[in-house]
């Protein structure tokens, strides 16, 4: 009798290489907890011994500037980003629904301009936002003044629209053809299709990479400050300069800059990873 052949199996699934998006916050949450509050207790060891005979000198002049730079800096920054945020995810939705659209005209029109802004410096996005946009309106025959700090937070808004547009995209394609087609057999329409069963089930999908980028764009409002909008960055440099420019401050005040976003986002990043293996789909 002959010996039978070796029947095809159905191998593991193996994800393509390329970027990962997740890689930014993947990478800050690799860090221990213990790991990183050793980190955040060596800055002030590196400051003190980059001041040399000013050792306390320095740190009195952060504890005086401190609350400055909390309470008009740095919290300044998280409002940006959660103005950016809020935008972002508004327009990023119908962009991403967009691309799914039946109509080829809507649908590509999505796709270029998800493309445009994803692919597009932040930086150079900052600045032609800044340009375009007039310094000041008129409403009602009176002039209104637009402040700087607005149009950075429509800048930032562009990139995380297109961001979050993809997030979309690949959350309800991620859904198995399947779902369509018992739907439609049952006399649903595509707009009951997509608002009662395949959304649903993409919310949670969505959160992760949604937190993700919510990490990587407060890690980049500091880039406003180059542009002239009155955040950390450009309040520590203020602060500095009002202690006459000495040099053994510039450690102490943009470490504590460095100190606060890495405590605010590293937990953000440690939430992020916990909630990816909790809605991660099981294949």
């Amino acid at each position: 009798m002959a010996r039978p052949k070796s029947l095809a199996v159905l191998k593991p699934v193996v994800q393509a290489s390329g970027y990962d998006p997740m890689t930014p916050v993947r990478s800050l949450a690799a860090i221990p907890p213990l790991m990183a509050l050793a980190l955040i207790l060596v800055w002030p060891a590196i400051a003190l011994a980059q001041s040399l005979d000013a050792a306390d000198r320095p740190f009195e002049a952060l504890w005086h500037w401190a609350p400055f730079l909390i309470t008009r800096g740095f919290l300044f920054n998280i409002l940006i980003s959660f103005l950016c945020l809020a935008i972002g995810t508004f327009a990023g939705v119908l962009l991403g629904l967009g691309q799914i659209s039946l109509h080829r005209p809507l649908r590509g029109l999505s796709w270029f301009v998800t493309q445009l802004f994803r692919n597009s410096p932040w930086l150079v996005l900052l600045f032609i936002v800044m340009l375009a946009l007039p310094f000041e309106v008129t409403l009602f025959g009176r002039p209104y003044y637009v402040p700087g700090w607005i149009k950075a937070v429509i800048g930032l808004s562009l990139p995380v629209m297109a961001n979050i547009a993809e997030i979309v995209r690949g959350a309800v394609r991620s859904v198995p053809s399947t779902q369509w087609e018992a739907a439609e057999s049952l006399a649903f329409t595509r707009r009951q299709i997509l608002w009662r069963i395949i959304l649903p089930q993409c919310f949670k999908r969505m959160i992760p990479p949604w937190m993700n980028w919510y990490a990587i764009l407060t890690m980049a409002t500091p880039l406003v400050s180059i542009l002239g909008v009155e955040e950390v960055v450009n309040l520590t440099r203020q602060a500095i300069v009002a202690e006459q420019n000495r040099p053994e401050l510039l450690m102490p005040f943009y470490g504590f800059v460095l100190v606060l976003f890495f405590a605010y986002c590293y937990p953000i990043a440690r939430l992020t990873l916990r909630l990816e293996r909790k809605f991660a789909v099981k294949l």
